[in-house]
């Protein structure tokens, strides 16, 4: 058991690769036979063979697997997948325990032990519930174990639903800080147009910026599964966000994740995974990726790198990945994580938890927050929904607010952009009384003051396009 080193591999040496964390989703169309829902053996056991072998090569692992229902309707021969939703969730109590023991017997022929991990919404809403979580899922890996992760469909309300495994799968990666995250799925990479009706569509093989991104989304996804192209989108937004790269490849031929590991791990420094902005073999990095076929349209559809400025780029930069033969590398679309992760305790009041209501809050007090100091409840323009004290809400930023409501009865001017999430310290109630006040004025208004904040700055959360520096980086981020 290699845990030390891998426990450890932040600080590992420039000797050789470092250990990654890499977490595989799999959707129902990779697990079961859409019409007869028989399992896919074939593909199963090379995406077994895949995740030993990482393994062996030093690997973190972790499968997240989709497929408890469609296992269901084999098992108790039902045609298609019922509407009701006490069905479902007997046919996914029925197939789960089925999906395990196929796993289990597959990763058993290869000695590899494995854990079930069962998720819902709620099981990640409370921050002690979360790190519990997290340090669960970190014991198994030290321990050598592969934890395959499910969302809880046998117990779960929409209220507590991931929606699907690609978000599932995200916000797995992120909590357990893992390197790469691979959504598997029916179509090699992402492309520019639909490949299925344009024949000039091109590959898009690296994504920097997700917000510039122009892709295909219309492939909708199996009849069997529930998401299509833009959840993985969405997936990938997510865990980018908290620094994991994300892989979009196609799943019916797992042996490609081990090579496009290999691949990243080859043409970046060992010590880190998060390519530099400013570095300047970002560009060389594109282009390198860019696989025979495709034209130089896959790498500036991202609107990131232009060939130009990757020819540009001396090759003795990484010698050793140019090793790699070009065609050797599968199609696969990466996207970078961000420069600025939002990590842990951040991360989860953003994607951990359900808003129930909104605040909006003028120019000066998202100033404020930007300079690190605490939501005061002179900022606060507005408030929606009810909430007691300690519920995660959204943060809307106004442009400018009104003394007496106006013909749509609204508080303010303009538009509100919805910048974050926070918790609040006190109730909906509560801020309706003193928003707008000073804080010394709390204790008249309330008969008590808990604190003089709306809000404490750890509790507030901003997404990243944010919390970036409006500076760009490196001239890199327009």
């Amino acid at each position: 058991m290699e845990t030390e080193t891998q426990h450890h591999h932040h600080h590992v040496s420039m000797r050789g690769p470092r250990s990654l964390g890499v977490v595989i989703k799999l959707g129902t169309s990779s697990i079961v036979d859409e019409k007869t829902h028989e399992p896919l053996l074939s593909n199963l056991t090379l995406i077994v063979e895949t995740a030993v072998k990482l393994r062996k090569d030093g690997h973190k692992v972790i499968i997240v697997s989709s497929g408890a229902i469609g296992v269901g309707l084999q098992r108790m021969d039902v045609e298609r997948r019922p509407k009701h939703i006490s069905k479902l969730q007997a046919l996914a109590a029925i197939g789960q325990c089925r999906l395990m023991s196929l796993w289990d017997s597959l990763f058993n022929h290869l000695r590899q032990p494995i854990a079930q991990i069962l998720l819902t919404r709620s099981d990640i809403s409370d921050r002690s519930r979360y790190l519990n979580a997290q340090n669960t899922i970190h014991e198994l890996l030290d321990m050598g174990v592969i934890p395959i992760v499910n969302e809880n469909d046998t117990l779960a309300v929409s209220e507590i639903k991931f929606g699907d495994n690609d978000t599932l799968s995200a916000i797995t990666a992120a909590m357990v800080h893992a390197d790469l995250l691979f959504l598997m799925t029916d179509v090699d990479c992402l492309y520019d147009k639909n490949p299925r009706t344009n024949p000039d569509a091109q590959p898009i093989e690296v994504v920097e910026d997700i917000g510039a991104l122009v892709a295909d989304v219309s492939q909708a996804g199996s009849s069997l599964g529930t998401g299509g192209m833009s959840t993985k989108i969405v997936a990938a937004r997510l865990a980018t966000s908290a620094g994991v790269t994300t892989v979009i490849t196609r799943s019916s031929n797992p042996g490609n994740i081990h090579k496009i590991v290999k691949h990243i791990q080859g043409s970046r420094s060992p010590a880190s995974l998060t390519t530099q902005v400013n570095h300047p073999s970002t560009a060389s990095l594109a282009s390198l990726n860019n696989s025979a076929g495709s034209g130089s349209g896959s790498v500036s559809a991202t609107g990131t790198s232009t060939p130009a400025a990757a020819a540009a780029t001396p090759s003795t930069e990484q010698a050793p990945a140019v090793a790699v033969d070009r065609s050797q590398i599968p199609l696969h679309t990466r996207f970078l994580p961000s420069a600025s992760p939002v990590r842990d305790r951040y991360f989860w009041i953003l994607h951990g938890l359900r808003p129930h209501g909104t605040l909006y809050i003028d120019q000066g007090a998202y100033k404020a927050l930007l300079g690190k100091a605490g939501l005061l409840p002179v900022g606060v323009v507005d408030v929606e929904g009810f909430f007691a004290q300690q519920e995660a809400v959204r943060l809307c930023v106004v442009d400018k607010r009104r003394s007496t409501p106006g013909a749509d009865g609204k508080m303010w001017e303009g538009e509100a952009v919805e910048v974050g999430r926070c918790l609040t310290n006190y109730s909906s109630a509560e801020i309706a009384r003193i928003k707008g006040h000073q804080s010394v004025e709390i204790g008249q208004l309330l008969g008590y003051a808990d604190s003089e904040y709306v809000a404490q700055r750890e509790s507030v959360s901003f997404y990243n396009a944010v919390s970036r520096p409006p500076s760009p980086v490196g001239g890199h981020r327009a």
